[in-house]
């Protein structure tokens, strides 16, 4: 099981410096609004991610009045790596045991999951917030997956340098595209599947079905590369046209259903962050079930989303798995999980053991 055993955090957000031991199961952040219970959460995401789950303004990010800021931690199981970013305006730098390294080389030593409100543009958002959720949920699976993206995106780049200016080379980065584009929708398929058997056996929030679907999908390579080739062949004069591939992975759909409907058609608010926990609960269980070892979660004010009882028994499921830090503004709820975890306040950036 990989957990952050240590937090260090200097000048993010209204967090001036702070240094926080964790324990392995629950750690609930209690305080008032407004006193950076999610920066600790988001400092965490930034770790394991190297960016925000809140805001893609990194400059926001740091404290005014500072240059930069820092988040690492001491990750691991038996021995723990210590892991840093840090972020000054135009620069980001990644550390391992103080070593700065590639992202590449940074990327999958801690991995979480997270449900927070700022997250309901996956729901609520474009296809591709959609289409990013499940890309960067199945590279954490599967490394070749990260691998495959980066191949499609540097053919789908030199396919569409040949469509603007109309090269002579553009039939062979469409056979290109094809190959690629072909393999990767049928690993997201992949994915999806998995994710949408998790949704299915997994907790549900409110008591309603939930699914994850992509439109079209394939049942072999060939019928993928067939497909998409009668994708292209129909678009080929808007494509050059526009100068820009229109079909392909980077343009597919992804249906996100509560109750058989898609979630952007007419569901309520309530149903939307129901499904984004159900999403977050079934991501942590496939990447549990396909590796072998716990992501952790950072669950933000999740007694908002549910009533009391129900949180602390997913609290306690999710902290039996493995690592969970849960931020809420009500001390009564927080103490009713101190036989759980541990417990924090947080008040104007600075926390403290309860």
């Amino acid at each position: 099981m990989a957990w952050v055993r240590t937090l260090r955090i200097k000048d993010l957000r209204n967090i001036r410096a702070e240094a926080v031991d964790l324990g392995p199961g629950l750690n609930v952040f209690c305080g008032r609004n407004a006193q950076g219970k999610t920066s600790l959460l988001e400092a965490v995401g930034l770790v394991a991610r190297g960016r925000s789950f809140r805001t893609d303004d990194a400059p926001s990010l740091i404290r005014r009045g500072a240059e930069g800021l820092l988040a690492g931690a001491d990750a691991g199981e038996e021995v723990p790596t210590a892991l840093e970013v840090q972020l000054q305006p135009g620069r980001r730098a990644f550390r391992v045991d103080g070593r700065e390294v590639a992202p590449r080389e940074y990327r999958g030593r801690l991995e979480v999951v997270v449900h927070s409100t700022e997250r309901l543009r996956v729901v609520r958002g474009s296809m591709r917030e959609r289409r990013q959720y499940l890309d960067r949920s199945a590279a954490s699976v599967w490394p070749t997956y990260r691998r495959e993206m980066a191949e499609y995106e540097r053919v789908l780049a030199q396919r569409n340098a040949a469509l603007a200016t109309r090269a002579r080379d553009e039939d062979t980065w469409t056979e290109r595209l094809l190959a690629s584009g072909a393999r990767l929708r049928l690993r997201r398929a992949a994915y999806a599947s998995r994710l949408g058997a998790a949704l299915a056996a997994g907790v549900c929030p409110a008591g309603e079905a939930y699914a994850v679907r992509l439109p079209g999908g394939a049942a072999s390579d060939a019928e993928a590369h067939a497909r998409l080739a009668e994708e292209i062949a129909a678009l080929r004069p808007r494509e050059r046209a526009a100068g820009r591939s229109l079909a392909g992975p980077h343009r597919d759909a992804v249906e996100l259903l509560v109750e058989g409907r898609d979630v952007a058609d007419g569901a309520s608010a309530g149903q939307a962050r129901s499904l984004l926990l159900a999403l977050a609960l079934a991501t942590l269980r496939v990447y549990r079930e396909e590796t072998g070892r716990s992501a952790v979660a950072l669950l933000d004010d999740l007694d908002s989303e549910l009533d009391e009882e129900r949180a602390g028994a997913l609290c306690a499921e999710v902290a039996r798995a493995g690592q969970a830090l849960v931020t809420t503004a009500h001390r009564g709820w927080a103490e009713s999980l101190r036989p759980l975890g541990r417990i924090y306040d947080v008040s104007a950036g600075a926390v403290r053991g309860a």
